[in-house]
């Protein structure tokens, strides 16, 4: 049965790694038996441009419509202007909420061959494989009420809100727990357990989760020591779940052990696995159409949708390969660049992970 993928390419230099990852999903089609179609369309600062909307109905029709979505990356300076509401990062947050996108998992695998690139030192961060499940539907970022207020004595005051219902905590739990299972059977709940009540509630509930997982060892952890520990001993660590906005820091926190945020793919799932993939940069307009980004993490962002949407693990694992035996050969952009490394650009380090492509 052939599979739809909704291509959202975005802004800044979204369209660049995306077109590379669609390079790697379209030799499987043709020459691995990958049943696919892909249907691309705007999304972001680019469809504020052509819709006067960063999320057109078009577009979320479509992703509604597909059963995966690849987006590259949206944002840039020239919108930090438009209302808040009008702004490309509202696409992200509206595709979130309206696929019900509720679990993010990041993970951050160091690859050997870049052990070197890290700013931590080898042996901290050798070896290192651990996953970020972040919530990713709730929290300060979608709480009611929010806004800008005047007070009494004149003062403007902006105010968010916090918020967690047993639900949201217990769903995106269990997927960090199976998620667990078939790892090394570690998790460590993140919260602010100490002065939040909604940590204190989301703490409850993980507690309550862990009973159905007796070979899961759970730990618990105040957010500002996770992010001490993550630099300090990033190891210790197999699966980490926590709320959206801790998870966001938190495993971009994650994402500089490997040596590049470069080199991070995410997927965001719903309750059965149908994802948006995406890589965990930003736009990053400052090198938007040099032809120097990182197209691994979109890459490897395919890679995932392959193994929990599409079902194709064995698929997966080819591309995860292929880009291990291009880093191998020492092709780097130049966000991953040592000396003694060939520097290449956008298209042909996805062109190398095209040609190391083996069934």
């Amino acid at each position: 049965m052939t599979k739809k993928i909704a291509v959202l390419p975005g802004d800044g230099i979204g369209p660049e790694v995306v077109a590379e990852a669609v390079k790697v999903l379209e030799r499987l089609r043709r020459d691995f038996g990958l049943k696919i179609e892909m249907e691309t369309a705007l999304v972001g600062g680019t469809a504020y441009e052509a819709h006067k909307h960063p999320l057109p109905e078009a577009t979320l029709k479509l992703a509604k419509q597909s059963d995966a979505v690849l987006l590259g990356a949206v944002g840039g300076t020239q919108w930090d202007t438009l209302p808040r509401e009008l702004r490309p990062e509202k696409a992200l947050l509206g595709l979130r909420a309206e696929l019900k996108l509720f679990a993010n998992l990041r993970p951050a695998i160091l690859y050997p061959q870049l052990a070197s690139a890290s700013t931590l030192k080898p042996e901290v961060v050798a070896g290192l494989d651990l996953l970020i499940v972040r919530e990713l539907t709730g929290d300060i970022y979608f709480g009611e009420p929010r806004g800008v207020r005047t007070l009494a004595n004149g003062e403007r005051q902006g105010f968010n809100t916090m918020a967690y219902a047993e639900h949201e905590v217990e769903r995106v739990t269990r997927v960090a727990f199976e998620a667990a299972r078939k790892r090394r059977k570690k998790l460590c709940s993140v919260d602010k357990a100490n002065v939040l009540e909604t940590s204190g509630l989301w703490r409850e509930v993980v507690i309550r989760v862990a009973r159905d997982y007796p070979d899961v060892e759970l730990s618990h952890m105040h957010v500002d020591n996770a992010a001490m520990q993550l630099v300090r001993a990033p190891k210790q660590f197999d699966v980490i779940v926590t709320g959206n906005i801790f998870g966001d820091i938190l495993s971009d926190e994650a994402s500089m052990l490997t040596g590049s945020i470069g080199m991070l793919p995410s997927a965001s799932l719903d309750a059965a696995n149908k994802g948006m993939y995406e890589p965990i940069h930003g736009s990053a307009p400052d090198i938007a159409g040099k032809g120097i980004a990182n197209p691994l993490a979109t890459i490897l962002s395919a890679a995932m949708m392959l193994r929990y949407t599409l079902s194709e693990p064995s698929l997966a694992d080819s591309i995860e390969r292929a880009v291990s035996k291009v880093l191998d050969r020492g092709l780097r952009t130049g966000d991953i660049h040592t000396d003694g490394m060939r520097k290449v650009g956008t298209a042909e380090m996805g062109n190398a992970v095209v040609a190391a492509l083996e069934k």
